[in-house]
C-alpha cells in the first residue's frame, strides 16, 4: 500500500496549521515548510477548505488555519477524502475493471477487510494526537522563532 502525494501533503499542511495555531499561514509558507510546490499546496489547501478542515482568508493579510480544533480532526476522515477516489486494486473499480478473475477471486474480500482495518486504526487518530507534545515537529514547522514553552526544556537538552 502506498499513500498518494496529496494525502501525505494534506497531513503535512494540517500539522503545520496545528503547530502554528496562533497565526494564519500563507500557502507560500506552507509549501516551504512542507517541501512542495506552491501550486501543489494550493490545490490541497483548496480541497481541505472545501471539506471543512481549513478556514481561508483572502487578501494581503490573509492565510489559512484550522477550521476546527485539532482534536476534532480525524486522520482517517482526511485520508478517505484524498484516497477514496483512487481504487486500491483494479477489481475495486467497477467502471474500469477488466480482471478476468473478479467473479471467483477471494483476494478482494481479504483486501476489503485489510483496508477496513487500516481506516479503523486511522479513525482513532486525531490531528491533536500527531502534534501534541511533538517537540521535534514543533521545531520543524513553527513559524515563530522560539518553540512552544513545553518544548523549551527538551530542546535545550540537545533535542
Amino acid at each position: 500500500m502506498r499513500l498518494t502525494t496529496r494525502t501525505n501533503l494534506a497531513a503535512r499542511i494540517l500539522m503545520a496549521c496545528a503547530t502554528n495555531g496562533d497565526r494564519l499561514l500563507r500557502t507560500a509558507e506552507i509549501s516551504e515548510l512542507c517541501n512542495c510546490s506552491t501550486n501543489h499546496a494550493a490545490h490541497v489547501v483548496q480541497r481541505l477548505h472545501a471539506e471543512g478542515f481549513l478556514t481561508t482568508l483572502r487578501g494581503r493579510t490573509g492565510g489559512i488555519r484550522l477550521a476546527r480544533a485539532a482534536d476534532q480532526i480525524s486522520i482517517g476522515t482526511m485520508f478517505r477524502l484524498f484516497e477514496a477516489d483512487i481504487p486500491f486494486a483494479e477489481c475495486f473499480d467497477a467502471e474500469h475493471n477488466s480482471c478476468p478473475l473478479t467473479e471467483t477471486c477471494r483476494l478482494r474480500s481479504y483486501l476489503e477487510r485489510a483496508l477496513g482495518a487500516f481506516y479503523h486504526e486511522l479513525d482513532m487518530v486525531t490531528l491533536e494526537d500527531l502534534v501534541r507534545g511533538n517537540c521535534g515537529l514543533a521545531k520543524l514547522l513553527a513559524m515563530h522563532p522560539a518553540p512552544p514553552a513545553q518544548c523549551g526544556a527538551e530542546l535545550g537538552q540537545g533535542g
